[in-house]
């Protein structure tokens, strides 16, 4: 499953909804042992669009890093995926795939584009 973060507002009632549906899709893929590729935007990790989306993009980092230690024994894969506002939608929907059929790669941060060089990272 790859799944593309939503834009959310600075109301906790979005933030809520969003992390809602990404915890049922989350827990369908998990039940079926399918792996999990999480899409954010690189800015979001940072703060840089707003507390709201910033919730949803460190939520998903952290839900990747966690369901990784369940998927580690059952045979599937959880991972992120952060792309700069530049970057190709193309690329960074290859790279996912690329994670998704990995088999072998969990709990990472892949980050396309070079907008967080420099930065304090989560």
């Amino acid at each position: 499953m790859i799944h593309w973060a939503d834009e959310v507002g600075e109301g906790w009632d979005e933030v809520l909804a969003e992390m809602t549906r990404v915890f049922e899709l989350s827990r369908a893929a998990a039940q079926a042992e399918d792996s999990i590729v999480y899409v954010v935007r690189q800015d979001d990790l940072l703060g840089r669009r707003g507390a709201g989306n910033a919730m949803v993009a460190t939520g998903l980092l952290s839900a990747a890093r966690t369901a990784a230690l369940e998927g580690a024994r059952k045979g599937w894969t959880a991972n992120v995926v952060a792309y700069d506002e530049e970057a190709d939608r193309e690329a960074v929907q290859a790279w996912a795939q690329r994670l998704l059929d990995s088999g072998d790669v969990t709990g990472e941060l892949v980050r396309v584009g070079p907008g967080h060089v420099g930065k304090t990272l989560p």
